[in-house]
């Protein structure tokens, strides 16, 4: 599961990437690692983790991640191939989630590619691209569809119902993700891959002075995607990169108490990411290791299991269970079993973000 960058040239998207590359300056256990250029696994910061190590003062401590995409800059046109357009759809389309990077600040000497400060222009400029590629594609099946529709086939009745459904929306210059699809219709969006269909958290990128309460542009930007149920992040990118490059934690904390937040607004970017891809976090807790699993939300207990290796998926007989709260308010696993506070849930149980688990099984 990754979230991609997207927005303009010269909005701040590399900057924010390579803020994110360099968060290792902002916490002991936030490292960052490239796979590609273009490609970075990000830890998740998570206070839970760091109580549970406290509480247990394991030999290791491995956090959650989530991969994050630096897209090339977009222009108009690229729906139709214009600058990078082609491999900029095809690396947004691998994308599970979208962080759409939006200009909110003035600055002279940063030259913007339409030549004045407009996030709302910017948005729409690259919602009509992702729009008009989706509607390419929704045309190219519907050929196909209306064929099949024709002999009866009733399978082509509904996509070809679906089909016309999403297409109307994208002639009046909507995003998939606005339309309320059934269940059955969301199995059969998932699998079109529309690039509208993606969530999107907007990261308005400011100066300095608007990190804590935004400004004009931010309003403009809330006002303009009230509709869209997106969330929104107000981030001043350059500033955050300022404090990456700073080596001692004192300094960073007075850095970040000056402009009047409590932790790198890369951290909230991040949990944000990480939301947006309907992931959560259950962990497991020894000596040897206090571990952050990620899963979708919804996960079985032995799909869990699953993540930590497939036999235990296969061979699942129970899961012992205790809660965040339990395990913080007794203090050690020990003491929560002595209170009776330790669980054994079984295969229908749906695992709670936060849960501390001990899976059982047998191959």
């Amino acid at each position: 599961m990754k979230a991609g960058i997207v927005g303009l040239p010269n909005v701040g998207k590399s900057t924010l990437f390579n803020c994110l590359s360099n968060a290792k300056a902002q916490s002991a256990n936030f490292p960052f690692c490239t796979i590609e250029p273009n490609l970075g696994v990000v830890n998740v910061p998570d206070a839970r983790l760091e109580k549970l190590e406290e509480l247990v003062d394991p030999e290791k401590v491995i956090p959650a991640t989530v991969e994050i995409v630096d897209i090339a800059g977009l222009v108009r046109g690229a729906s139709k191939g214009e600058g990078l357009g082609n491999q900029f759809l095809a690396n947004i389309r691998e994308t599970d989630a979208i962080l759409h990077v939006l200009r909110c600040f003035d600055n002279d000497n940063i030259v913007h590619v339409d030549g004045s400060v407009d996030p709302i222009r910017d948005k729409e400029t690259i919602d009509i691209e992702l729009q008009l590629k989706d509607l390419e594609a929704v045309e190219k099946r519907l050929e196909k569809v209306k064929r099949a529709a024709k002999t009866g086939n009733k399978e082509a009745q509904a996509e070809l119902a679906l089909l016309e459904k999403v297409q109307e929306v994208l002639l009046e210059g909507k995003s998939v993700r606005t339309i309320e699809f059934t269940e059955k219709e969301e199995e059969l969006v998932k699998s079109m891959q529309f690039i509208t269909a993606k969530p999107v958290l907007y990261v308005c990128n400011v100066d300095e002075s608007s990190a804590k309460d935004g400004n004009a542009y931010v309003e403009k930007v809330r006002e303009a995607v009230k509709d869209e149920e997106a969330e929104i992040i107000v981030l001043a990118v350059g500033t955050e990169a300022d404090i990456a490059e700073l080596e001692d934690y004192e300094e960073r904390q007075m850095f970040l108490t000056d402009i009047g937040l409590e932790e790198p607004g890369v951290s909230r970017l991040i949990r944000s990411a990480y939301k947006l891809l309907d992931l959560q976090t259950y962990f497991t807790a020894g000596v040897k290791e206090v571990r952050a699993w990620t899963i979708p939300v919804g996960s079985t207990a032995p799909q869990a299991a699953g993540v930590i290796h497939t036999d235990f998926e296969k061979g699942f007989i129970r899961a012992e269970t205790i809660s965040y709260a339990d395990y913080v308010e007794y203090g050690s696993e020990a003491k929560v079993k002595e209170a009776g506070k330790v669980r054994v849930e079984g295969k229908e149980y749906v695992v709670a973000d936060g849960d501390v688990m001990h899976f059982r099984f047998n191959v």
